[in-house]
């Protein structure tokens, strides 16, 4: 069938969206384990952009899994059938000229590097919420960490699955060592330059 599938010329494109919202858009992905805080300071992030004017929508595991990806499991092929289709919809959102913030444990290189391939690497933009296991389990803000002690989640990262941790992220934090503000204050420093349309 993908034969037949012949992409539609539009007369609109990112380059005429990004003008008309007055910053590029690109995507900023949140990686790290689960009670990292990954979401908390993509949270954060969105909110500053936000007072800025920039144009803004954040992808997270809730509202992906409980929508689109409903029907996938934590098995490694659908972990990475996830992250692909996340990917798809980023680039989506990239297109149209906003800034995407995406904040999931994507414990596979493989997959982020397919992420990075799929929105260019020029639209990503890699933070490692690079909070030690123990400080996450210490939170373990939705008793998954317990649960997969007692054997009742199987495939949960860091506990009986692995994490591939980046070696060369655009930004790496921890947030035994940086609160909130200041983990959000490190991502907008990092992204900063991007927003500019003449960059």
């Amino acid at each position: 069938m993908q034969e037949n599938v012949i992409p539609h010329q539009f007369g609109i494109n990112k380059e005429n969206r990004e003008s008309l919202n007055g910053h590029r858009g690109f995507l900023i992905w949140f990686t790290g384990l689960s009670g990292s805080g990954k979401s908390t300071v993509a949270n954060a992030v969105e909110e500053a952009l936000h007072k800025q004017g920039v144009h803004t929508y954040t992808l997270d595991g809730d509202n992906i899994r409980k929508g689109i990806n409903s029907d996938l499991t934590f098995a490694p092929e659908d972990r990475s059938e996830n992250i692909r289709r996340i990917a798809e919809i980023a680039n989506l959102f990239v297109d149209a000229g906003t800034v995407v913030l995406a904040a999931f444990v994507s414990p596979y290189k493989k997959d982020r590097e397919m992420v990075k391939s799929v929105v260019k690497d020029y639209n990503f933009v890699e933070v490692f919420v690079d909070t030690p296991i123990e400080e996450c389990e210490r939170r373990d803000v939705k008793g998954l960490y317990a649960k997969a002690r007692q054997g009742l989640i199987k495939d949960f990262t860091g506990v009986n699955a692995p994490y591939e941790a980046p070696e060369n992220p655009d930004l790496r934090i921890d947030t035994t060592l940086t609160d909130i503000n200041e983990s959000a204050a490190l991502v907008l420093q990092a992204v900063a330059s991007k927003l500019e349309l003449n960059n």
